[in-house]
């Protein structure tokens, strides 16, 4: 009889964590799990904001898949995605095909730029390591470009987005300016950094109180927000934005970052999945709506939160605990039991923004939290998503070990 074959496409947190649960819960002769994933590491997204303002470096965010999984049980195939062919239980790789028995589609998202005309061209994405890299000496260079040609513009910074990539962004960005400045003799008075946010609010959703806060220390670090304020375009002098119907006005900055807006993956929508924004309206299972066999989780995922008949986030919380819930299923599928499957029930555990490396804003177990302990448990939580996927060995060699700082 031949062993069932289980496809994760993708070593995000969603697909590294359905790896890793699934590794433990099925024996060799059981299934043949097979990993794809376009990069030979998984980098943790949560992190790349560090990356990209320079308060970490890029290879701290990231650590070698074969570090995590049993190459007895997984099989790792270093290739990317370009389509699934869910007739024919086959996915297209750019250098092959792998057939399945079951999916796992954990993909993780992309960019979205709503059309904003200007932005793929102009702008930065907090995307991958190689963006956070780019972003990182981007800037460096622009600190180091001023003191050649004393254009003020260099040293102009625009965020697009006060939603938590843009906010965590920018409170590394805040801890970051003043060692810049030190580095190239700089005036940090010089320094003009501003969040353009189309929403009414920073931190849309977010509890009032501490958006207060997180908007109140940001601001004394220099940030100029717009709020309610709209990027029209994005030009190679910066950005023109707009509030409401009034005429766009041009604000000058030798760097534009984007943290405005994610979408679920083009393979979703190239491979004809019915989606909105390349995510797909998974059933109770988290799978494929009509499919018994293709699993989708992560951010081409879109689970409803019936308390409020909102999607839930894309967040790195919610895609461990699919990538678990999957696991499991998955085991009781290949063993053929016909036991139950097993509801997904999102468990939210809180929320923190950090603002930098040494406050943070948060909700934790119903309570709120600001400063030292809000920053304290962000890096619980960072590390708690490292343990989860590698143990104590992971935390010790990855982790964020300096709490009290």
């Amino acid at each position: 009889m031949n062993k069932p074959k289980i496809v994760v496409l993708g070593a995000g947190y969603g697909g590294l964590m359905t790896t890793v649960r699934l590794q433990k819960l099925l024996g060799v002769n059981e299934a043949d799990i097979v990993l794809i994933n376009k990069h030979d590491y998984h980098y943790e997204t949560t992190w790349l904001h560090e990356a990209s303002a320079g308060t970490l470096h890029h290879d701290r965010v990231r650590y070698t898949i074969s570090d995590v999984i049993n190459k007895s049980k997984v099989q790792f195939i270093q290739d990317t995605v370009e389509e699934i062919k869910k007739e024919e239980k086959k996915v297209v790789l750019a250098n092959g095909e792998v057939s399945y028995d079951y999916l796992v589609v954990a993909l993780g998202g992309e960019s979205e730029t709503f059309g904003i005309k200007g932005l793929k061209e102009y702008a930065f994405a907090i995307a991958n390591v190689n963006a956070a890299r780019q972003i990182r000496e981007h800037i460096d260079y622009q600190f180091a470009t001023f003191q050649l040609d004393k254009n003020e513009d260099c040293l102009s910074i625009v965020v697009g987005g006060a939603g938590f990539t843009g906010i965590e962004f920018l409170g590394e960005l805040t801890n970051r300016v003043p060692e810049l400045c030190k580095e190239y003799d700089i005036d940090p008075k010089k320094v003009k950094i501003y969040c353009v946010e189309a929403a009414p609010m920073v931190l849309p959703g977010f509890d009032p109180e501490l958006v207060q806060y997180a908007t109140a220390l940001l601001e004394k670090k220099g940030v100029e927000f717009h709020i309610g304020t709209a990027i029209k375009e994005c030009t190679p002098e910066g950005v023109l934005v707009a509030k409401g119907e009034n005429e766009p006005e041009l604000i000058k900055a030798g760097t534009v970052i984007w943290a405005a807006g994610v979408r679920g993956n083009a393979v979703i929508e190239k491979s004809g999945f019915d989606a909105m924004r390349g995510r797909v309206k998974v059933d109770e299972y988290l799978r494929l709506p009509g499919s018994d066999n293709i699993f989708i989780i992560g951010d081409s995922s879109l689970v409803i939160n019936e308390e409020i008949n909102r999607p839930y986030p894309p967040t790195a919380q919610i895609a461990m605990q699919q990538g678990e819930n999957v696991a499991k299923n998955l085991a009781k599928l290949t063993r053929g039991t016909n036991e139950e499957l097993e509801k997904f029930v999102f468990d939210n555990k809180g929320t923190v923004c950090s603002l930098g490396d040494d406050d943070a804003i948060g909700v934790v177990f119903g309570k709120k939290v600001t400063g030292y302990k809000a920053s304290f448990m962000k890096k619980m939580v960072d590390n708690r998503a490292l343990f989860l996927i590698g143990g104590l060995p992971l935390v010790l060699k990855k982790g964020k070990l300096n709490l009290y700082k």
